[in-house]
């Protein structure tokens, strides 16, 4: 692996780990802050807060990137990123809690550019495997993310924020030092209008081609929801497991996602073809779900695991196909809208997972993930109708 990659990686590794850090702290820290106990309707505020600012800012600094250059808007995000874990960690009223979780939400915006640029330095041969090792890195800044944020919380309830700042600018002084610049800055004036968050949307619309990726994309996306907003209460209503082994279940799944992504999507892609591999993950993870939704004893859980992590091979084939749909010129726009795509579906899917199990809850908990199956059903035809195309310039 070059230096370039490490440095992607690294920044993938903080950006989800910035993710997670929050989750463990976030209903004590807003407690502190609000001084009331009912602090449920701040948590999804903020949540969806985080989501929306990823929507309107992964798609601009997409185009941002494609005429300024990648490394100029990855160096600007990182240090964004640093100086807002600063600003969390003494914030003292909850005004400050959801201007620092808004500025999150843009400065991890910086996904779509880190995939772009990976796009850039990497032959269409070795796209699917790299693709697959970004969703790896993901993977494990997300095992590492809740369990820093429960360790230093217990210390002191803003020790979180001032280790993700200086991670962050680590990694700022890494990229600066070492990450070279993946491709020639435009020396075109940069379009104001460009920067409207719809545009790209637009632009996707008027490409038929590339609408059912962006759709594809979208429900891989809010079925990955599920498990983040069900999973805790599952776990607990159907095996009364407790916080330890909730952790140990969602850290298995973690580690086998992670393991996944990281070895098998570049040689799955060889032996079955990106479709192939896609329809693959897809039915690993369906039975998984479906075993998950009837199990009655939770070593069932732990022993599905390895099954459940084939669909780790999915996404990164997705991802390998979806960037030959568009030429080079336009592949830091094109990633920016489907960055856009996850972001909007993480806006949606927590609210409609959490209103189907609560429907479900008290005769058969369970069914959540039967849901999640015909979530995912509905993606199938899709993915059968995806060819392999000459990429399409943009309009």
């Amino acid at each position: 692996m070059n230096r370039p990659l490490i440095v992607i990686f690294t920044a993938i590794v903080l950006d989800a780990v910035g993710i997670g850090l929050i989750f463990p702290i976030l209903p004590s820290l807003l407690q502190e802050v609000t001084h009331t106990q009912n602090v449920a309707p701040y948590i999804g505020t903020m949540t969806a807060l985080y989501a929306v600012m990823q929507f309107i800012f992964a798609p601009v600094l997409g185009a941002l990137s494609d005429r300024l250059g990648r490394r100029p808007v990855l160096l600007i995000s990182l240090g964004g990123a640093a100086i807002n874990y600063l600003f969390l960690a003494f914030a003292s009223n909850i005004w400050m809690l959801f201007i620092g979780r808004a500025i999150a939400g843009l400065t991890s915006a910086n996904i779509s550019v880190a995939m772009a640029y990976i796009t850039d330095i990497s032959p269409e041969d070795k796209r699917a495997r790299r693709f697959g090792l970004f969703n790896a890195m993901f993977g494990i800044g997300f095992i590492i993310g809740p369990v820093l944020g429960g360790v230093l919380g217990d210390a002191w309830l803003r020790l979180p924020f001032i280790a993700a700042a200086v991670l962050n600018a680590c990694n700022l002084l890494l990229a600066f030092f070492i990450l070279p610049e993946s491709r020639t800055p435009t020396r075109e004036k940069l379009d104001l209008s460009a920067l409207n968050p719809l545009r790209p949307l637009r632009w996707v619309f008027s490409m038929k081609s590339v609408l059912p990726i962006v759709f594809i994309f979208f429900i891989f996306s809010a079925t990955g929801e599920a498990y983040g907003t069900c999973w805790a209460l599952w776990g607990s209503d159907t095996f009364h497991w407790n916080g330890l082994w909730i952790g140990l279940s969602l850290g298995t799944f973690g580690v086998c996602q992670t393991l996944a992504q990281a070895f098998l999507p570049g040689p799955a892609v060889k032996l079955l073809g990106e479709r192939a591999a896609i329809l693959t993950g897809v039915a690993g993870t369906c039975i998984a779900l479906i075993t998950m939704a009837f199990a009655t004893q939770s070593w069932m859980i732990f022993a599905i695991m390895p099954v459940f992590a084939l669909g780790g091979i999915g996404v990164p084939a997705l991802q390998s196909l979806a960037s030959q749909q568009v030429d080079e010129s336009s592949q830091g726009q094109f990633q920016g809208v489907l960055a856009s795509a996850v972001s909007l579906a993480s806006i949606a899917a927590p609210l409609a997972f959490s209103s189907v199990y609560f429907i479900f809850r008290q005769e058969w908990p369970g069914a959540i993930w039967l849901s999640v199956v015909v979530v995912y059903a509905i993606g199938v035809p899709l993915v059968l109708g995806l060819r392999l195309k000459r990429p399409a310039a943009a309009p």
